[in-house]
């Protein structure tokens, strides 16, 4: 072989060289024994500290390094596997869609940057193992970032592109008795960084396992298993293709489930070898039920001994097309997924087992029942997951070019500068990664549907890669968005598949087309405080057939832990590192924040997905299983009865709703006389007024322990609300009015309120001797914007609502009093144009209540309000929370179907939600009312006659607003309260112009009116 030479990391026709054919990713043991332990003495890591050169570019670099007379030992170290921005050198770079060099370098497809191309070498001395003296050895290198060529003791191995593959070189003629040298040069861009130009964090260096693998005289190459079902799936065929090294000696095959033989067989060992097995009623796998097989094989060399074992996990599975319809084993497939980028805070796309187990488990617990693995190959680990825990896949093939074509070009344009295009000499590189992409996850049933790429437009060489999955596997299905920009080869994708496609925009076209099912790859952008009306997409899922679900964008914020000028940990998002080009905060995007905690969009998530759905009206329970394969009497079902949000008592329901059907039932007969008991509240001055009101919760939960959760997990609940006419009776005291010359005062038993002339508002509730007027209540309309609102420029649009609530001017209007209650009303001129203004009218009743009834009149030309409702400032030692509404995590108007009704408890600090960068939080909706105390549970009750919106948290929506890190909001010294009719929804459909849903928006020419009231306790 040639040596290596600089110029093929920009010639697109050169992307690997030396590299063995890309096989399955199946592991090899040396005995049963070491198979069942998980430790392969066949397998050396190399994993560890490596000897490491950085240069800002190649000319930079040391010459000569790899030459076995150059001692590298004097180096700095690196740790393998990392990438190099995060071990000191360079930086990391979020970018969407741009190019990296953007205005930087002004280069062409598929030249690479010269002024700034950072180059790794990196150095391992090893010595084999004696007993692997004179035998071939290979050496494996999970994932590189971007290209790297590779020496052994001085003689150039070989060269390889695509980041996400792995790549295997044959090290046998270079090795030598003793101490070895391995050496690596890797280059952050070449020519193949134009096809991967993923909406990630850009980075370099070897940042998965490098290992040695011993191939024994008997090996086993490659296995490709395939599970044939008849059409009633009561047979199959495994079919099993085995390629070895050489047709020396046997291999033992057996297929066991849960332990037992299911079958068993030898073959002689050939280049290539098909076994075929009948197999009588097999287990299916399903996401829902992972019936999973062991194909055990035991490779024998020449002498009958065991060269390897190697275990196969097979699912019996079948996946179709079939009359415009996605079928897994018959049943129309709802994909109920997520994108999912390989990420972690701390170490970048270097994920552990640990946090890829915790993925999958918190997925589980979540009623996510499909990843797409955006934008590239994954490590190997999460296919296997996905085939025991249960979850559908789309393998997407590493390709991106977003950067080579916009939105604002015309067609001609697109199709002109758009890389693959037709562009022949990118073909042979994307053919070999679509061939690396099937080769190592072929064997998985939890792949049901291979992409092609993501977000690289249209055009021939797409549609290339497209016939060579379909030519490679006929039993699986294949995916491309791209063809919705470019439809000259729309056969591309099997399925029309869109982006943040409108619900109305998906309806149309189902309308229109026949042909295809329909899928979201993408959809519900979880930027921040987002998955507004997420429930539109899922219901669609329910009423129109060809509609099969999608894809949430996505499951992890991508930010990096890093220190401020402070020495405190944050999450860095984009722009933090210095980088330029970048798109900020829009890598935070996860339903799951970077330390893989659930953000409380994640119960929504949960409640959407949902397989079995639960109506509870009328003393009945309306029960919908939309399972697949799974009946409801695998499941217990419990029936929580709840007074004022106490429970009363729970029971166990028997139902048996079979999967794909419904039943309705009657209530426990317990639960319904229960209801139908009414009476006089009791009445604590101390709380709220009792309401009289019964829920029923009917939640379903796990039966049994199951891998991912623990008996008594639940997957899905249903509310129904019963809410009697309260019969309580309060006698008020009576209470003094003062007229006073600049204040109004008002003295009741254990009060004492004061109401200011000049100043327009209410100045001092003293309640039991405490003041809890810190600053004056104000109407307020405004919320701190949320990622969504600042793309759609809800801020720009809106802009006047936040003036009016910091701005607005008051003025004493009337006085009215008896002798148990005052009422005093103050007119709130707002500084709007035209101008408008709010009524609001304070009532002191001889209970300690403070009245608030809050009226606006509808001024035409004005926009909508964000919200309408009281802003009151607390001390902070008024930190503990405990309500009765929906929770318990926030919830808005149109992202609450997840929250249910009920008792709670939080803190005004764990109200906030950890977004990258702050924004509206907190929010609970259908709060009748919450109190907001002291350690010692002194403080103030709000409540609504009806309900609310309710905050209470540390900050002011301006605060909020104003920050751009969590670490930049003001110290906490005091809690803001806000009661509201309601507030705006937070929309979700995308973060770059999609509104708010017309429903959730409050009334812009209508009377608004609010009443609620607090009280000292």
């Amino acid at each position: 072989m040639k040596d290596f030479d600089f110029g093929m990391v920009k010639d697109p026709k050169i992307f690997k060289e030396g590299v063995l054919p890309a096989h399955s990713d199946h592991r090899a043991y040396a005995s049963l024994d070491e198979l069942e332990e998980g430790e392969s003495s066949l397998v050396v890591s190399l994993n560890g500290l490596w000897k490491f050169h950085y240069a800002k570019e190649y000319w930079a670099a040391i010459p000569g390094f790899e030459k076995d007379s150059f001692d590298c030992n004097s180096w700095d170290d690196i740790k393998v596997p990392s990438h190099i921005q995060l071990e000191g050198y360079d930086i990391p770079a979020y970018i969407n869609y741009q190019y990296p060099w953007d205005g930087h370098e002004d280069i062409k497809p598929f030249d690479i940057p010269t002024k700034f191309n950072p180059v790794g070498s990196y150095v391992k001395y090893f010595t084999l193992p004696l007993l692997w003296k004179d035998k071939e050895v290979h050496v494996v290198f999970d994932g590189v970032e971007s290209g790297f060529a590779l020496w052994l003791n001085g003689e150039y191995v070989g060269y390889s592109e695509d980041s996400f593959t792995p790549s295997e070189f044959d090290l046998t003629p270079y090795l030598r008795d003793g101490e070895n040298k391995l050496s690596v040069q890797v280059f952050k861009y070449t020519s193949g960084s134009w096809f991967e130009d993923q909406d990630f964090y850009r980075f370099s260096g070897i940042y998965r396992n490098v290992f040695l693998k011993l191939i024994p005289d008997s090996h086993l190459e490659d296995i490709k298993v395939r599970t044939l079902l008849n059409d009633d799936f009561s047979e199959a065929e495994l079919e099993v293709t085995l390629k070895f090294n050489a047709n020396i000696g046997t291999t033992d095959y057996v297929l066991l489930r849960n332990n037992h033989k299911v079958l068993k067989g030898t073959v002689d060992n050939d280049k290539t070898v098909v076994i075929s097995e009948n197999v009588h009623e097999p287990k299916l796998w399903s996401a829902e039920d992972p019936q999973l097989y062991q194909l055990v094989l035991y490779v024998s060399g020449a002498d009958d001994e065991i060269c390897e074992v190697v275990k196969q996990n097979v699912g019996f599975r079948k996946f179709e097309l079939k009359d415009g319809l996605m079928l897994i084993n018959g049943k129309r497939i709802v994909f109920k997924g997520v994108n999912r980028h390989e990420f972690s805070c701390d170490k970048g796309r270097v994920v552990s087992d640990e946090d890829t187990l915790l993925d999958i488990i918190t997925m589980k617990r979540n009623n996510i029942n499909a990843i797409r693995t955006s934008h590239y190959q994954n490590s190997a680990r999460i296919y296997e997951l996905c085939d025991i825990y249960g979850l559908y896949m789309i393998a997407e093939n590493n390709m991106e070019t977003h950067g080579t074509w916009t939105y604002t070009w015309d067609d001609e344009e697109r199709r002109e500068n758009a890389l693959p295009g037709d562009r022949q000499e990118c073909l042979p590189a994307l053919l070999d990664r679509v061939n690396s992409t099937y080769q190592l996850d072929k064997n998985h049933p939890s792949v049901l549907i291979w992409s092609i790429g993501n977000e690289s437009y249209g055009g021939k060489v797409p549609y290339e890669m497209s016939k060579l999955f379909r030519e490679l596997d006929p039993d699986r299905l294949v995916h491309y968005e791209g063809i919705f920009n470019d439809r000259r080869y729309n056969d591309t994708s099997d399925m029309e598949s869109r982006m943040y496609a409108p619900v109305k925009d998906i309806e149309k076209y189902l309308s229109e087309h026949d042909d295809k099912p329909f899928i979201c790859c993408e959809y519900m952008h979880a930027m921040g405080n987002s998955c507004g009306a997420m429930f539109k997409y899922t219901d669609l899922a329910d009423r129109e057939p060809r509609y099969q679900g999608g894809f949430i964008w996505d499951y992890i914020d991508q930010a990096i832990r890093k220190k401020n000028r402070f020495g405190e940990y944050y999450m860095a998002y984009g722009g933090d590192h210095g980088e330029r080009p970048t798109d900020y905060n829009f890598s935070g995007n996860g339903i799951v924040d970077a330390n893989r905690e659930p953000y409380a969009k994640m119960q929504e998530v949960k409640f959407n997905y949902r397989d079995i759905k639960v109506f509870v009206e009328d003393y009945k329970v309306k029960i919908i299983n939309r399972s697949l394969f799974t009946g409801t009497w695998e499941y217990d079902c419990v029936v929580i009865l709840e007074r004022d949000g106490k429970e009363v008592m729970r029971k166990l329901m028997a139902t048996d709703v079979p999967p794909l059907s419904e039943k309705e039932y009657d209530l426990p007969e317990s639960v319904v006389n229960k209801l139908m008991v009414t009476g006089a509240g009791v009445f604590d001055e101390n709380g709220p007024f009792p309401l009289d009101e019964y829920v029923v919760t009917v939640s379903f939960r796990l039966r049994d322990d199951t891998l991912w959760a623990d008996r008594g997990h639940e997957v899905s609940f249903g509310q129904g609300v019963y809410r009697n006419a309260a019969a309580t009776y309060i006698t008020c005291s009576s209470i003094e009015v003062i007229d006073g010359k600049f204040n109004i005062g008002v003295k009741g038993k254990n009060f004492s309120v004061l109401f200011s002339k000049d100043k327009g508002n209410i100045v001092s509730y003293n309640y039991a001797g405490k003041e809890f007027i810190e600053g004056v209540p104000r109407p307020n309309f405004w919320r701190a914007p949320v990622d969504n609102d600042r793309g759609n420029k809800e801020p720009q649009r809106y802009a006047q609502w936040k003036v009016a609530s910091l701005y607005a001017m008051s003025q004493l209007e009337d006085v009215d009093s008896d002798e148990n209650s005052v009422s005093v009303s103050y007119r709130f001129t707002l500084p709007t144009t035209p101008e408008a203004s709010v009524l609001v009218t304070y009532t002191v009743t001889g209970d300690g209540r403070v009245w608030i009834k809050e009226e606006y009149e509808p001024v035409e030309g004005l926009s909508e309000m964000p919200e309408f409702g009281m802003l009151f400032r607390l001390n902070a030692d008024y930190e503990n929370v405990h309500y009765y509404g929906r929770g318990p995590k926030e919830n808005y108007a149109d992202r609450c179907m997840g929250a249910r009704l009920g008792l709670f408890e939080t803190t005004a600090t764990e109200s906030v939600e950890k977004y990258l960068r702050p924004q509206e939080t907190g929010n609970r909706v259908d709060v009748r009312w919450a109190k907001v105390t002291d350690k010692d549970g002194r403080g103030l009750v709000f409540e609504a006659p009806d309900t609310m919106n309710f905050s209470a948290i540390p900050y002011t929506p301006e605060e909020l607003e104003a920050a751009a890190h969590p670490y930049e909001l003001p110290r906490v010294c005091k809690t803001i309260v806000r009661c509201s009719m309601m507030q705006m929804g937070i929309a979700g459909d995308d973060s770059w112009g999609s509104r708010t849903h017309e429903e959730f928006l409050l009334p812009g020419d209508k009377p608004i009116s609010f009443i609620m009231s607090f009280k000292g306790i």
